[in-house]
This record gives structure tokens, C-alpha cells and sequence, in this order.
């Protein structure tokens, strides 16, 4: 099979505050659109390549979310509470009046790890996640 060059063009909604947010720090960084996006997407491919690990892991998960959506923080508690086996300590941090930060601090198996992440990102009210997991020997 013949390797494709060159670029392929493709189009995706974006609400306009944040198109407005991304255009301002692109700017600033002096980037244009596409090579920012395309440094977005190696970054999302990295964060998700982590999941190949196996074994036993420990790290931090950060989670930034909205505790206004209706039942959002609920349904966060009770998912962390199902990966009890994996979650060693939590800390809640209050950004503002609407947005919440915590900070979870993971250690087992990797594919635990892994299910509660992905868990995490599909939960209501998400805005954010950030993760930083290593294996241990």
C-alpha cells in the first residue's frame, strides 16, 4: 500500500469563544491554525498512547469540570467510588463559583488506570484532563 503525502483537508464545529481563545494564543505564539491543531492532535495522540502500559502504575489524574451541570458532581463521586482499588486520594480544589478542580492520585493496575481515565472523560460536565502516568518496577 502506497504511503498518502502531502496534507488532507478537513472541517470540525467549534463553539466561537473557543475558536476566539485558540486564534488569541495562536497569535501570540505566532503559529498559524493548522500547525496548532496539528500540534493539538500529536498531544492528544500522546496523552492516549499511554494506555499501552501494563502492570502496575501509579500517577495523578487532574480533572477540570463544571459542578453546575446538573448531577455532575454526583455522577464524578460515585464513578471514583467504583475505582476505589485505584484511587488512592482526591483533592478538591474550587476555581470559581461554577468550575471545580481535582486532582486524583492513582496507583494499580494499569488497565484500571486506564478504564477510569476514559471513565472521567466521558463523566457530565468535564471540561478537562491532564495526566501524567508512569509504571512501577
Amino acid at each position: 500500500m502506497e504511503e498518502k503525502k502531502g496534507v488532507e483537508r478537513f472541517s470540525i464545529s467549534v463553539e466561537p469563544d473557543l475558536v476566539r481563545e485558540f486564534d488569541s494564543i495562536v497569535e501570540r505564539l505566532n503559529l498559524n491554525r493548522s500547525k496548532a491543531i496539528q500540534q493539538a492532535m500529536r498531544l492528544f495522540l500522546s496523552e492516549h498512547y499511554w494506555s499501552k502500559i501494563e502492570g502496575e502504575s501509579a500517577g495523578a489524574i487532574v480533572v477540570v469540570y463544571d459542578h453546575g451541570i446538573r448531577l455532575a458532581e454526583e455522577e464524578l463521586t460515585d464513578l471514583q467510588h467504583g475505582f476505589r482499588e485505584v484511587i488512592n486520594s482526591v483533592l478538591h480544589i474550587h476555581i470559581d463559583e461554577r468550575n471545580c478542580l481535582e486532582i486524583i492520585a492513582v496507583r494499580g493496575e494499569a488497565v484500571k488506570v486506564k478504564e477510569l481515565t476514559e471513565a472521567l472523560e466521558r463523566s457530565k460536565g468535564v471540561k478537562q484532563i491532564k495526566h501524567t502516568i508512569v509504571t512501577i518496577e
